[in-house]
């Protein structure tokens, strides 16, 4: 009897934090969880795709099963998580303030603007800006996990002032953002944010549109089943990231240039860097990778999705 009264209080003292919470609160919640769940199940392919997409006389030849094979070998089960603790501590802020921003500006589009409606186009505005907004608050968290991820043990191609073949540039999360803040500043920390902001506002855009579209179409009754929601996800994220790949491309060794020898004296803009991709690796290079890419969005959505109202409804997160 004790023991039932203790759970029964502490389940009353959890449904009143519960209660007593803001709504943007529970949103930024399940967005963050769900966000840290989803990146971490797809670590190693992120991890392939950055390599695919930085060190291409590396990795592509030696094709996706050979990526893996070379860094079980060389690294250990740990290499294919390097750089996703930053991924992670990118991810949940992001992922909360993404859910929660494309929350809040679909309220104030709808509250602000009388006779605007729902639909599709709403929700590619307000996943734009939203995506956008998220962008700019966590991008030095994504260019500290590129930086981490790009760092291959015994390479022969890291060069950076001097550095002894083999030696590592960075040694954690900490280390890698003194470094580029004391090299570079706060431009250095967002080295490369202009590619990722031409890229996400379509891509989060239009992946909210296509799934909104996409789930006007499922009849009623299957609105909420989670597999409809997953099936939808998935193909609007395929969709989204197809059309806006290359610049995430660019936006990659935009990153990593100071830690490429070839680039080392030559820091380009975005134009500079897509053209530089074109005339040396050819346009193909521009989507090194995507197929990768496929392969984790789909799990990442789907877990992501899973998770997300999974604590949507956890922390009463009305529909």
């Amino acid at each position: 009897m004790a023991k039932q009264r203790e759970e029964n209080e502490r389940n009353e003292f959890w449904d009143g934090i519960i209660e007593g919470m803001p709504l943007f609160a529970k949103e930024l919640i399940a967005g963050g969880v769900a966000g840290g769940f989803a990146k971490t199940a797809v670590a190693p392919f992120e991890r392939i795709k950055i390599l695919f997409q930085t060190r291409q006389a590396e990795f592509r030849s030696l094709g996706l099963f050979g990526s893996f094979t070379k860094i079980a070998k060389t690294e250990g089960a740990p290499g294919f998580f390097r750089g996703n603790g930053a991924s992670v501590a990118r991810i949940v802020p992001y992922a909360a303030l993404h859910y929660m921003a494309y929350e809040e500006y679909r309220r104030w589009i709808v509250n602000g603007i009388p006779g605007v409606g729902t639909g599709p186009t709403l929700d590619l505005i307000a996943g734009s800006f939203a995506g956008g907004t998220a962008v700019l608050f966590t991008y030095p968290l994504d260019l500290v996990r590129t930086k981490l991820a790009y760092q291959v043990v015994g390479s022969q191609n890291l060069n950076v002032q001097g550095l002894v073949t083999g030696e590592q540039v960075y040694k954690g999360i900490k280390d890698c953002f003194s470094k580029t803040y004391k090299e570079a500043g706060i431009k250095g920390l967002y080295r490369g944010v202009a590619p990722s902001l031409y890229g996400i506002f379509p891509y989060a855009g239009l992946k909210f549109y296509f799934y909104e579209k996409m789930k006007s179409h499922v009849p009623k009754e299957r609105k909420k089943d989670i597999a409809t929601k997953l099936a939808c996800g998935s193909v609007a994220g395929l969709l989204g990231q197809t059309f806006t790949y290359p610049l995430d491309v660019v936006r990659r060794q935009m990153q990593v240039q100071r830690l490429s020898a070839s680039n080392s004296h030559e820091m380009k803009g975005t134009y500079d860097t897509l053209v530089m991709i074109v005339q040396r690796h050819g346009w193909k290079q521009l989507f090194s990778g995507l197929s990768l890419n496929y392969l984790k969005v789909v799990p990442s959505v789907a877990i992501g999705f899973t998770v997300y109202d999974m604590m949507k409804a956890y922390l009463r997160v009305p529909s």
